[in-house]
């Protein structure tokens, strides 16, 4: 069972999320079937039609494409456009609040730049 996070976002969203976490992270792959309305409804313990707007929600975003009578399956092109919107998301959002919070600490560039660095170096050892 998903944990939904106590805030202003719509459980449907957060199981988009879900579901866009999973691609990400290769669990559900191109081409492939995603569980159906009841099975992941059942699974997650929420009505099968918050299930059924997440399916809806994705597809408008040409993550997932339905097969009548068959389910959904995941786009060729998910990876990518999970990725576009995030980035997009992150940008435009969390990001600018890192960099006010930055300004407001007086953190230079340069040490944001040495720390991301570092960051980054720490992660493919």
């Amino acid at each position: 069972m998903v944990a939904f996070k106590e805030n202003n976002k719509a459980i449907y969203l957060q199981i988009a999320d879900k579901i866009c976490d999973d691609i990400l992270a290769g669990v559900f792959t191109p081409g492939a079937r995603i569980p159906s309305v009841r099975d992941y409804a059942a699974s997650l313990e929420v009505n099968a039609n918050t299930v059924m707007r997440s399916y809806e929600y994705l597809e408008r975003l040409g993550i997932v494409f339905n097969r009548r009578g068959i389910g959904f399956f995941v786009a060729d092109s998910a990876f990518e456009t999970v990725v576009g919107i995030r980035r997009e998301t992150f940008i435009n959002g969390e990001l600018q609040s890192v960099f006010r919070q930055l300004m407001l600490m007086g953190i230079p560039s340069e040490e944001l730049k040495n720390m991301y660095n570092k960051y980054l170096n720490d992660v493919v050892k």
